[in-house]
């Protein structure tokens, strides 16, 4: 669920690199990077940590050039170390290559069998170094043949950004799992996971990048050609990313993600009222706009009944548990004086494995709640994601094998309501469009071959 920057003919191109990755930071906290080109080389900053960590205002000032791809980590459930940090960098030919990469191939494995039976040598365990070396390995004269060939050798979910010399590419999969959207500079081009990216670098929207769709810019030159997958793959973007992970103003997959998430909220209400409820509350801030739109629609109070504190990250995109137990602990404070002897609806956008749930729901008890309805604003989730959503093996999901009595039971409220498959996508525009696999288990892409191997490695990201 990585962030990704491309920038192109920009003096400042660093710059607008990092207030792009600042804006995408809610995407992964892990690592930040940033490469530029000046017509001679490439300069390269990354390693572990929050944006404004990894990047001093002088450091930022080094990475001269007026073109920069830069990324922003969430590594699922792999390997979590510097040298899987990006971009990722190579020389090819005396020519400089750097790529950026949002999403899980499916077929590595079989990459990697086949580029090393080959000769390649993997230095990381990303699976964007396959993609960089199915690059090394294409005769490249024609940057469109030398793109089309090997991106059609990929399977799963990408979206990606190259920086080959002078010359910025985005590209998505012709399933278009993950965003990628196009902004215009004063004379260049920015390309962004997200919208809300090219708001805070002063950009102007153009549009979505299509699924299948490979853009190439060069200066304030732009052309783009489809793969030729795309005119026949069936359209499966994220529906998670409308549920929790994109920013709430963000514009993607032809939706505004803030009012998507109401819509959410209000359908819930009619397919799972609380009418005699003292008030609705969400879980901060991800439940937060489904609860306005739950409230809204059955004319109920609304209240905020936790309180977030804002220095601590998404808990969600931690890699271990122990991690996540621990922010949860310290991100989000009752207010007794709210809660106590009330009856109160908690809107939340998702329960995953459902220790987070059940704790958050204890400190809402032990505030002094007199009734606990939980609703959810998606339908349970009962199978893995081999996209990039860290949805662990099925035997970790809560709702794979629980019913939603004993769901109830486990985190301990007085009810539990879940939004339906059905509703969700009535709320959603071109609903077919969307992927909702981690729902009905029902995958738009064969899942990996070895999915034991593949949930116990880790996506390579």
């Amino acid at each position: 669920m990585c962030g990704i920057i491309g920038i192109s003919n920009h003096p400042e191109a660093s710059k607008l690199a990092y207030l792009g990755l600042y804006a995408l930071q809610h995407r992964g906290e892990e690592a930040s990077g940033i490469a530029t080109y000046d017509g001679e080389g490439v300069h390269i900053i990354k390693d572990k940590g929050l944006v404004v960590d990894v990047f001093q205002s002088s450091q930022i000032a080094s990475l001269k050039g007026n073109v920069a791809i830069a990324h922003t980590r969430y590594s699922t459930t792999g390997s979590s170390n510097k040298k899987n940090c990006q971009p990722f960098l190579v020389t090819h030919r005396s020519r400089p290559v750097a790529i950026a990469h949002n999403g899980n191939l499916t077929n590595t494995e079989q990459l990697y069998q086949r580029l090393e039976e080959g000769g390649s040598i993997f230095q990381t365990s990303m699976d964007s170094e396959v993609i960089i070396h199915l690059l090394a390995r294409t005769p490249n004269g024609d940057h469109k043949k030398w793109l089309s060939t090997v991106l059609s050798q990929l399977e799963g979910a990408f979206s990606l950004v190259f920086m080959i010399e002078g010359t910025i590419i985005g590209a998505r999969d012709p399933h278009g799992f993950r965003p990628l959207v196009l902004g215009r500079l004063e004379k260049g081009y920015i390309l962004a996971s997200e919208s809300c990216a090219l708001d805070l670098t002063m950009a102007e929207f153009v549009r979505e990048i299509e699924p299948g769709e490979v853009v190439m810019i060069n200066g304030d030159k732009i052309e783009s050609f489809f793969l030729p997958a795309a005119a026949q793959a069936k359209k499966a973007q994220c529906i998670f990313e409308n549920i929790y992970f994109a920013r709430p103003d963000s514009h993607i997959f032809n939706d505004n993600v803030y009012q998507v998430r109401k819509r959410l909220g209000a359908q819930l209400a009619k397919e799972a009222p609380v009418v005699d409820a003292d008030f609705v509350m969400p879980i901060p801030d991800s439940g937060v706009y489904a609860a306005l739109g739950y409230a809204d629609e059955l004319d109920l109070p609304y209240e905020i009944g936790m309180i977030r504190n804002h220095y601590v990250g998404r808990t969600f995109i931690q890699p271990v548990q122990m991690m996540r137990d621990f922010r949860v602990r310290v991100k989000l404070n009752p207010i007794r004086e709210i809660i106590r002897g009330k009856k109160v609806v908690v809107v939340e956008d998702s329960i995953v494995r459902g220790t987070t749930s059940r704790s958050r729901i204890r400190e809402i008890r032990n505030a002094g709640a007199k009734e606990i309805h939980m609703r959810i604003s998606c339908p349970p989730i009962i199978a893995p994601c081999y996209y990039g959503i860290d949805f662990p093996s099925a035997k970790e999901l809560i709702a794979h094998d629980r019913s939603v009595q004993e769901i109830a039971k486990f985190i301990e409220v007085d009810s539990l309501a879940y939004l339906s498959l059905e509703g969700m996508l009535s709320v959603m525009k071109d609903g077919p469009r969307f992927c909702r696999a981690c729902f009905s288990g029902e995958y738009p892409v064969p899942p990996p071959l070895n999915t034991s191997k593949y949930l116990l490695e880790g996506a390579r990201k």
